[in-house]
């Protein structure tokens, strides 16, 4: 299966992406837990179907080790034991970041209250933005129709 894009051959592509990857090493030194960071990653991805981003945070997150039982339960968070609150209410935020036309309402004062009771202001503002970036990043591989399934842990950085 070949991708229907190279965004890598690609000269438009090249000097967009290059500024898109930076934001995302950018949000990798941010003050939000790397573990917190991929489990969102992952969600959001899950969500969107993205399976070239499935691939790469879940492989990610298992080489910082994270552990089989968290990244399988990840889909089904609210009913696993094994998450703690604060990465329960980033879950939700991205959730509802992500689910953004079917909620209709965005983030729900409930559950950005709830993300804000873990999170500081410069945590938020992380989590906001990879939120946003695993969105976008997950619509690039989609309509690219990136295949899944090679992707090797540290490969990204």
């Amino acid at each position: 299966m070949d991708a229907r894009l190279d965004y890598f051959a690609s000269p438009t592509a090249g000097k967009i992406l290059k500024h898109f990857w930076s934001a995302g090493r950018e949000l990798k030194a941010s003050p939000l837990a790397a573990a917190t960071q991929e489990l969102v990653a992952l969600r959001v991805s899950q969500i969107n179907g993205c399976a070239v981003c499935v691939d790469m945070h879940t492989k990610e997150a298992a080489a910082a080790g994270e552990t089989p039982v968290r990244l399988h339960l990840v889909a089904t968070w609210r009913e696993a034991t094994v998450f703690t609150e604060a990465e329960r209410a980033a879950l939700a935020l991205a959730e509802q970041g992500t689910r953004v036309a079917d909620a209709a309402t965005g983030v729900s004062d409930e559950v950005w209250a709830r993300a804000a009771e873990h999170y500081d202001e410069e945590q938020l503002t992380a989590l906001v933005i990879l939120v946003s970036f695993m969105n976008t990043a997950n619509r690039l591989n989609i309509i690219a129709q990136r295949p899944a399934g090679d992707y090797q842990a540290g490969q990204a950085h």
